[in-house]
C-alpha cells in the first residue's frame, strides 16, 4: 500500500492524526528545520512512534533526478514523483553574498525558487513547451512544498535563511487553487519553512473568477499576471483561455485583489519578435495598466524546437 505523504498535512490537520498533539510540532521541525531524511533520525520521538510513522507515512514525495546549472548560477531541477511523472523547479540567485574589507559577511545570498503546481497544464498557451504535453494531474500541497524543501536542502540553505517563492513553474496555480492555498499556509507556518506570504507570488494566466476567489481567501500573497498581449485577438491566439477570461475581466479582477500598499501587481509580458514587440503595443500596455500599482516584467521569448516564434533582439526589447 502506498504510504501517506505527511507533507500534505497542515500542522493542525496532523495534530488530529498523531497523539499527543505536541509531537506534531516536533515532527514538523525535524522535517522543515533540520532536514532529516528518515523518521529514525527524530530522536526525541518515542521509538514505537517512529516505527508507526515509518509504516504509515512518507515525507519524501519526490526525488531529484537531474540538475542543470546555468552560467548565471541558476539551477533547474527535474523531480520525479511517486507515479513516475516529472515536474521542474528553478533556483534563482537574486543577489550574491557580500563581504566587508575584513572578510566578514554582511549580506547572505538571496534566492527565489520557482515551483510547479501541476503535471502539465490545461491552458494550452501557444508559446509554451509544457502545454505540448497536455495535462496529467494536479500536484498535492505536499508535492508543492517538497520542491522548496528539497532545493533548500540540496543547496545547504539554512532553515533561517528565507527565500522568495514564485508559483510560476509547470501548470496553472489557480487551476489547482485548493492545494496551492494549502501550500501557502504550510510555507508560512513558523514550524515549517516560515516564509511570509509577502514573499510568495502566485502567477496566473488570467482565470479572473479564480483571481477573485483567491482574493477572498486573503492569504496575503502577491499576484502576477501572465498578460503577453494588449488586445483580445492576439491574446486569444497566444492564450486560448482568453476567449473565456478576456483582458477586461482580468484587469477588473486585479483591481479588486487585496494587496499590501507597499507592493505591486506583477504583469509578465513575454516579448515575441514581430508579434507583440511594436511601439503601439507598448503604448497600449501603459494605458491598460493605468490606475494599477503595477510592475511589468519583460521576458525574452526562449525558442525551442518546433516553434515558429522568435526571440526579439536586444535593441527591440530596449525600445519596447
Amino acid at each position: 500500500m502506498q504510504k501517506i505523504n505527511l507533507l500534505d498535512y497542515t500542522k493542525e490537520e496532523l495534530s488530529k492524526e498523531i497523539k499527543p498533539s505536541f509531537r506534531t510540532k516536533q515532527i514538523y521541525q525535524w522535517i522543515y528545520h533540520k532536514y532529516v531524511d528518515s523518521f529514525e533520525e527524530m530522536v526525541n520521538l518515542p521509538k514505537q512512534l517512529r516505527v508507526e510513522l515509518e509504516e504509515k507515512y512518507t515525507f519524501k514525495p519526490l526525488e531529484i533526478v537531474k540538475v542543470e546549472i546555468s552560467k548565471d548560477g541558476s539551477k533547474k531541477y527535474l523531480f520525479k514523483l511517486h507515479d513516475g511523472y516529472t515536474v521542474e523547479s528553478v533556483l534563482l540567485p537574486m543577489k550574491k553574498e557580500e563581504f566587508d574589507k575584513d572578510g566578514k559577511r554582511i549580506h547572505h545570498t538571496k534566492y527565489t525558487i520557482c515551483i510547479s503546481s501541476q503535471v502539465g497544464c490545461k491552458i494550452g498557451c501557444s508559446f509554451c513547451l509544457t502545454a505540448k504535453e497536455g495535462f496529467k494531474r494536479n500536484l498535492t500541497s505536499g508535492e508543492i512544498t517538497s520542491q522548496v524543501l528539497e532545493i533548500k536542502k540540496d543547496n545547504n540553505i539554512a532553515q533561517e535563511r528565507r527565500v522568495n517563492i514564485v508559483f510560476m513553474g509547470m501548470g496553472e496555480p489557480l487551476d489547482n487553487i485548493k492545494n496551492v492555498a494549502k501550500a501557502v499556509k504550510i510555507f508560512s507556518d513558523l514550524d515549517a519553512l516560515a516564509i511570509s506570504p509577502r514573499r510568495q507570488t502566485i502567477s496566473t494566466s488570467g482565470l479572473s473568477s479564480q483571481i477573485e476567489k483567491l482574493g477572498k481567501m486573503n492569504l496575503g500573497v502577491l499576484l502576477a499576471i501572465s498578460l503577453h498581449a494588449v488586445d483580445d485577438e492576439l491574446r486569444s491566439e497566444l492564450i486560448p483561455m482568453n476567449k473565456a477570461y478576456n483582458i477586461h475581466s482580468v484587469i477588473q479582477a486585479v483591481k479588486k485583489f487585496p494587496i499590501d500598499k507597499r507592493k505591486k501587481v506583477l504583469f509578465e509580458y513575454l516579448v515575441i519578435d514581430g508579434i507583440n514587440d511594436d511601439e503601439k503595443s507598448a503604448n497600449k500596455l501603459v494605458k491598460l495598466l493605468n490606475g494599477i500599482r503595477a510592475k511589468v516584467n519583460l521576458i525574452y521569448f526562449n525558442p525551442y524546437p518546433g516553434t515558429n516564434y522568435k526571440r526579439p533582439t536586444k535593441q527591440k526589447m530596449e525600445k519596447f
